[in-house]
This record gives structure tokens, sequence and C-alpha cells, in this order.
């Protein structure tokens, strides 16, 4: 008697080629690396890279590739059923493995030579890659994997969630084996310090933000919510210069110390962060304001999918990082008040 083949067992045999397909292809990525470093070595020349492949940090850049490519591979697999939030973090997942992919590619043909921000750039791009790949993995699994019957397509987007979270792993670690080597060779990169991570952290959840917002009908209703989309954009561009500035040293060109410019930023920036958050809270959250106190009363959430993000879930994901990037602001603030008490200390009295 001959049975017909389960859908289950169609969805094993694909997992096991993918998988069969990705080893593959590192096997061979790697004997080519192999290969061209003996190449290099005996045609008598010296080759200096920042970052040759052949170190820990370099090598990292396999797995990470390796994990968000399985990770959209897997998404793009489950075809309508992977719905918007899938749809969403596909591309967030196949930008990550086409952008390492690309970083790999430049360090092979020892081409960071030729490009003198590539060493920052790709630091800078691991940092907002590790913030992604974690982002992307909690928001897939609250708002639609759980949501999702037992069978092959939710174990389909639990092993998505798992690629998701290892690639998130290993972009942290190439973050902290580059601190650890700026440490050893005293060199400097500001998106490796203190005020840059800050910096990296509030440009990350200002960038989630506005794609929350993107649904203008969560804020055109009242001017006072577009006050608050105005703050996000106001704080966020001073943030993202300052990553810029520092490139290469840019700061030192601004007319005054750059500590106090940052505390005055950090300060202005605390203040519209705080207007922004309560006015949100008040007129999204309370009834007084034409607020939504609960999920239930807001109709736009009555006739969706439990995994569908309605317009509440928006406001309440908007709150959520209005005071998270807060916090991250006045730890900044704290932060360069001190590196500014330090300065003028340190200045000489004038008798």
């Amino acid at each position: 008697m001959v049975t017909e083949p389960r859908p289950e067992d169609d969805h094993a045999v694909m997992w096991i080629t993918d998988i069969r397909m990705a080893v593959v292809f590192l096997k061979e990525l790697r004997r080519w690396i192999e290969s061209d470093n003996k190449l290099g070595t005996n045609s008598g020349t010296v080759i200096v890279t920042p970052q040759p492949v052949s170190q820990p940090v370099s090598l990292l850049r396999l797995p990470q590739l390796f994990s968000t490519c399985m990770s959209f591979s897997l998404v793009a697999d489950m075809g309508i059923h992977r719905g918007y939030v899938g749809n969403w973090f596909m591309s967030i997942w196949c930008f990550c493995c086409a952008v390492t992919l690309i970083v790999l590619t430049v360090e092979l043909r020892r081409f960071p030579s030729e490009f003198p921000f590539f060493w920052y750039l790709s630091n800078t791009y691991a940092c907002y890659a590790a913030l992604l790949c974690l982002s992307a993995s909690i928001i897939y699994s609250l708002t639609y994997v759980q949501f999702l019957p037992y069978g092959p397509h939710r174990d389909q987007a639990i092993a998505v969630t798992a690629f998701s979270c290892i690639a998130s792993v290993f972009y942290a670690m190439e973050v902290v084996k580059m601190w650890e080597r700026c440490k050893i060779y005293k060199t400097s990169c500001y998106v490796l310090t203190m005020p840059g991570l800050l910096k990296v952290l509030e440009t990350f959840m200002a960038g989630i933000i506005f794609a929350f917002i993107s649904n203008t009908s969560l804020y055109l209703h009242q001017p006072a919510l577009e006050w608050c989309v105005a703050v996000y954009s106001i704080c966020f561009i001073p943030a993202a210069l300052a990553i810029l500035l520092n490139l290469e040293q840019w700061e030192y060109r601004l007319p005054g110390p750059f500590p106090l410019f940052q505390l005055v930023l950090s300060l202005l920036s605390v203040l519209l962060y705080i207007s922004a958050l309560v006015l949100w809270l008040l007129y999204q959250f309370n009834e007084e304001f034409g607020g939504h106190p609960q999920r239930s009363s807001d109709e736009d959430c009555k006739d969706k999918l439990a995994y569908d993000m309605c317009a509440w879930d928006q406001r309440l994901a908007v709150a959520i990082l209005t005071a998270a990037n807060l916090l991250v602001y006045v730890t900044e603030l704290g932060y360069w008040a001190r590196q500014f008490s330090v300065e003028t200390k340190a200045l000489p009295r004038v008798s």
C-alpha cells in the first residue's frame, strides 16, 4: 500500500536541503579563503589589511551570514503564511545578509586599505545589525509566532526566531571583539565608546518609532501628537550628525568644546522627549483627550487577527520606545555632565 507524502515531510526535506546547501557554501568559502591566503603569502608581497580574514573577528562573518540567510530563507519558504509581519522582518534579515556578504567580500579581496572609512563603517554596521536582529527576534515572536497554530509553519517560525537570535549574538560578539582590540592597540572608534553606543541606541530606537508612526492616522488628527512626531525628528537628526561628525574627528572643528555641545544637546533632547512622552500618553490612552485606554476599546483592533499589529498596538509600541529612548538620553546627559565637570576642573584657575 502506497501512502501519500505528508506536508510535514516536504517541509522537513526542504529544511534539510537548505541546511546542507548552506554548509556546502560555507565549506567552499572557507577553502577559497585559505587558498587565497596561501597565494598572497607565496607571491612575495606583503599585504596589509586592517582586518585579516584569519582573525577571529572576521571569521564571525561566516556564522552571521549563515544565520541571517537561514532566517530570511525560512520566512520566504512560508509563502502566504508568513503574514505582513513576516514580510517586514524578512526584508531586515535579507538586508543584514546582503550587507554582511558585501563586508566579507571587501575583506576577502583586501580592499579595506583603499577605503579609509571601511573599518569605522563595518563597526557601525555591526552595532546596528545586532540591534536589528535582536529586535526582530523579540517583535516577531511576540506579534506573530505565539499566535500561530501548532504545526509545521509554527515550527518554521520558531526556527526563524532562533536563527535571528543566533545572528544577533554573533554581531554582538563582533562588537565586543572590536572593542577589546581598540583597547589593546589603543585605537579609537566612536561607536565603540560609551557616548557612541548611546548614540547608536538613540538613532536605532528612533528609527523603529518612525516605522510605527508611518501609519499617519495615529497622529494627524491631533496637533499635540504631530508635535511628538516633530520631537522624534528633531532629536534624531543631531544624534545621527554626531555619529557622522566623529567619522574623521570633525567634532574638533566645532566653534566650542565638544562636551559642552553634547551636554546642551542632551539636555534639550531630554526636555523634548519628556514633552513627547506626556503628550503621547495623554492623547493616545486617556479617554478625556480622545484616547483608548484598552485595546478592546479601539474599533480598529476588533476585527483584526491576533498577530496583526492594529493601531492600538502601534500606539503602545511608540509609547514604550519613547520611554526607553528617554532613559538613554538621560544616561547620556549624566555622562556628558560628568565629562564637562571633569574638563572644567582640569582648567587652570586664574588668580
